[in-house]
């Protein structure tokens, strides 16, 4: 009996503790810390990249849009042929003839706006708005994919610890189990505490191979968000104090300038000035378009002529169906539309910022709850187990009191996570989740360097990385 006893109390609350904080997959090597597994999902996660890309799609906007203040040029060739049979009556000459010509020619018009009543400098900045509006969207994708890391990270601690008290427990009853069958041989005990312990023994068991298909679920997803198996991974720790002090001052600057109310606003801006663009086509356009024309046997063989030209052109619009008058006023819903979504976002950001605070606040209470919690069990059982000694407790009693220690531990287990993926959370909820703020060690992507690579190009398919 001093054997289980010493067995069970060894495993205390500072076991508990390195087990929830610093267990880990245990596999042999250089413990994989938190700041490693962020770093390697900010450069790796594939979300995270296809949003990069998203990015460098939408800057090719800007040189779209520019494209309306530079000339369009085009350059155009024929070949054909004719026959000209000729019938002269006889007072005339009488005289037959067959002409037979090639006529063939080329040119190139040049075509340059003037003035489009402003359709093209809306345009530029329309474009120049979703690029701010993507490049906020990527920093809140940015966001997302850390906090999952960070939760991953700690879920496979949070069930490594959880599989290994399992475990443990599975060998305190097996050990329970034992002695109980000793003491019913010599009729200490009856069959019926015989039965029990064999219950809670399966229980047991069944328990830790639960807690073993949790483990698994969240190695996957640890790989699935970070990209890679967890080895041996080194305590998690909260980032309280990279929080604002108080929930006021959260949502101050949640509301402010969390990404997703950034990329809203800038939403706002694209809608617009989208109306500017599409009443541009109710207004007259001015521009200049110069020709140049070769031509050969056009009339007669040997015809040999060279034109140019440069006319201004106006074009006003009368009446086009009244499709343009519509456009415009399906632009002006859609603005009311994207204006309404910002107060959305930011009530979904007040909300995420109150619930993220509040559980951060409450897994802190729950780690006190918890310790005591654990403390306390501990000693009960400790006593329990004494006074089965002398007859004064059953076999029940010592199976109850073992299961409440082992869920006490369990809930601090628990809080414990939830106190370190909480704070990442609120960090997340106010828009400051980042490998800047975190100050991680990876090569930080920057979205303006594609943008100035593309923005000014007026020509070529190849894009900057060389496809």
């Amino acid at each position: 009996m001093k054997r289980h006893n010493d067995k069970a109390s060894g495993f205390g609350l500072s076991a508990v503790i390195a087990l929830a904080i610093a267990g880990g997959w245990a596999v042999p090597g250089k413990a994989q810390t938190m700041e490693a597994a962020l770093s390697k999902a900010y450069s790796a996660n594939p979300t995270l990249n296809a949003q990069r890309a998203s990015v460098r799609a939408t800057d090719e906007n800007v040189p779209q849009a520019l494209s309306g203040y530079r000339p369009r040029i085009t350059a155009s060739a024929d070949i054909g042929a004719s026959i000209t049979d000729s019938n002269l009556p006889a007072k005339v000459g009488g005289v037959d003839q067959t002409t037979r010509l090639a006529p063939r020619g080329g040119g190139v018009q040049i075509d340059q706006n003037i003035w489009d009543s402003g359709r093209t400098r809306s345009s530029v900045s329309q474009s120049e708005s979703q690029v701010l509006g993507a490049r906020a969207t990527l920093r809140n994708t940015e966001q997302n994919v850390l906090l999952d890391a960070a939760t991953s990270y700690m879920n496979v601690l949070r069930d490594t610890a959880i599989l290994n008290l399992n475990r443990n427990n599975v060998e305190v009853l097996e050990e329970q189990l034992r002695q109980t069958r000793d003491r019913f041989q010599v009729g200490e005990v009856t069959r019926t505490d015989v039965a029990q312990a064999e219950a809670r023994r399966s229980s047991a068991q069944s328990q830790a191979i639960l807690a073993e298909s949790n483990l698994k679920t969240s190695v996957a997803r640890y790989r699935q968000n970070v990209g890679a198996e967890p080895r041996s991974l080194a305590p998690g720790r909260p980032v309280e104090n990279l929080l604002p002090k108080s929930l006021p001052a959260a949502l101050e600057r949640g509301l402010v300038g969390h990404p997703a109310v950034v990329a809203s606003l800038h939403g706002v801006d694209a809608a617009e000035l989208q109306v500017k663009v599409t009443e541009a086509d109710l207004y007259p356009v001015v521009g200049v378009r110069g020709l140049v024309q070769q031509r050969y046997d056009n009339q007669f063989f040997g015809d040999n002529r060279l034109s140019a030209s440069v006319v201004g052109t106006l074009t006003i619009p009368i009446y086009e169906g009244g499709q343009v008058y519509a456009r415009t006023r399906q632009a002006k819903e859609t603005a009311g539309q994207r204006r309404i979504e910002v107060d959305t976002q930011r009530d979904t950001v007040r909300a995420a910022i109150i619930s993220a605070w509040g559980a951060l606040e409450a897994a802190k209470a729950q780690i006190i709850a918890a310790q005591a919690q654990v403390q306390a069990a501990e000693t009960a059982l400790a006593g329990v187990r004494e006074e089965a000694k002398v007859g004064q407790r059953t076999t029940l009693d010592v199976l109850n009191a073992q299961q409440e220690l082992v869920s006490a531990r369990s809930s601090l287990v628990t809080a414990q996570r939830d106190r370190v993926v909480a704070s990442y959370a609120v960090l997340s909820a106010v828009g400051n989740l980042s490998i800047q703020t975190l100050k991680l060690k990876a090569e930080v992507y920057d979205a303006r360097v594609h943008y100035e690579q593309v923005k000014g190009l007026w020509a070529g398919t190849q894009t900057p990385d060389g496809r």
